[in-house]
């Protein structure tokens, strides 16, 4: 499959939302130089496999919805060194950005269909209750409207500011230290969710012309920190 690789650009912003709404507050496990690690499931009719992953977190600027860091993958089959890629992040924040990615060949389809496969996605609006009938059925009522809000206007008018859970949108620019011949694709995206209370990171890979749905899992660790946190850089 030929590698197409993209060049770092400006991602279109929501334009109207609500100026009341604030960024994510802040976490501590979502910051400059925090490292994850886990694996990348890869699934296809012929095989199924998981591929080590590393990620550490280079930049962020919660007030733009942005962030930004290294992804590396240890295992890679066709590789003979490990894959070290650039990606940029878009945060859900409304303010900035919404549940409706508008490129990288997405639909609101698409978009639905992937982030209803978190189960944060759906347990958001959920209020615990005494009796458990009331919390089924507020789960599901708060679950619906919540959904049908992002299918109108990917959540413009929602506040997700104390969510205990933070959407993002992850996209690999360049690869770092290989050629575009090793043998991999950076077209697609992920779709991810990050836990505010553990640091946990889930995703799913979206590439038309990939395997849907390969599974990210990300635990973050205690390695040394390192990065920036400048509105303004390169990376050479």
């Amino acid at each position: 499959m030929p590698v197409r690789v993209v060049e770092s650009s400006t991602p279109s912003q929501v334009s109207d939302a609500n100026p009341g709404h604030t960024s994510p507050a802040g976490c501590t496990l979502l910051s400059v130089g925090q490292a994850f690690s886990g694996t990348q499931n890869v699934s296809s009719l012929q095989k199924d496999e998981a591929w080590r992953v590393n990620v550490r977190i280079q930049g962020c600027d919660l007030d733009h919805g942005y962030l930004c860091g290294t992804m590396e993958a240890l295992n890679v089959p066709m590789a003979d060194t490990p894959v070290v890629t650039f990606w940029e992040g878009e945060i859900v924040d409304i303010k900035n950005y919404t549940f409706f990615t508008g490129k990288w060949d997405a639909t609101p389809e698409d978009d639905i269909r992937h982030w209803t496969k978190f189960q944060s996605f759906s347990s958001l609006l959920v209020r615990f209750q005494d009796c458990y009938l009331y919390v089924v059925f507020m789960h599901f009522i708060n679950y619906f409207s919540f959904q049908r809000q992002v299918e109108v206007d990917g959540g413009k008018s929602l506040d997700l500011t104390n969510y205990p859970f933070i959407f993002m949108r992850w996209k690999e620019q360049y690869f770092v230290n290989v050629g575009t011949d090793c043998g991999l694709t950076i077209a697609g995206f992920y779709y991810v969710c990050f836990s505010c209370g553990d640091g946990s990171i889930n995703g799913f890979y979206y590439d038309p012309n990939s395997s849907p749905f390969q599974k990210l899992e990300l635990k973050s660790t205690n390695e040394g920190r390192s990065g920036f946190s400048f509105s303004s850089y390169e990376l050479q």
